[in-house]
């Protein structure tokens, strides 16, 4: 299945007093990989687009409305994980991603984020858009159920 891998070393301040990854480092290595796959597809994480009709400056960008990442053994300081970040689904507004984290080949943890296509406009809340059918094209590849097991 399409996906994209990337690896990270596992720094100091991701861990917990007792050594091992803090849950919260898979969510920053989460929304890392997901940038790079985004990249890959050619995709930017915020599009500056031109003002609205109030002259308004607008941006374009995927807010997360859902985050969740399941772990299956400990990771410590200096090792190296592997991720595997794909498209679990592509709806008419957001993007489920779904990532998988390895250990020398050992299953550490799995998460899914789903992001959503949003207009941004200064004092205002994000609103929820289409996703354009060029940037749906260029994520396709990556789309086929998934990195999860």
């Amino acid at each position: 299945m399409p996906f994209l891998a990337t690896r990270r070393r596992v720094e100091f301040r991701d861990t917990d007093a007792a050594g091992i990854v803090h849950f919260s480092a898979f969510f920053f290595w989460t929304e890392s990989a997901e940038h790079e796959l985004l990249r890959a597809a050619g995709v930017h994480v915020v599009d500056r687009l031109p003002s609205d009709d109030t002259g308004e400056s607008v941006t374009a960008s995927w807010p997360r409305v859902s985050a969740a990442c399941d772990y299956k053994a400990a990771i410590r300081f200096g090792d190296e994980v592997d991720i595997r970040v794909g498209i679990e689904d592509i709806g008419h507004s957001s993007i489920t991603f779904s990532f998988r984290f390895e250990h020398e080949g050992i299953w550490v943890a799995q998460g899914r984020i789903v992001a959503v296509r949003c207009l941004m406009r200064p004092g205002r809340k994000p609103e929820p858009v289409a996703i354009p059918a060029d940037i749906r094209s260029r994520l396709e590849p990556f789309r086929a159920g998934g990195t999860s097991a």
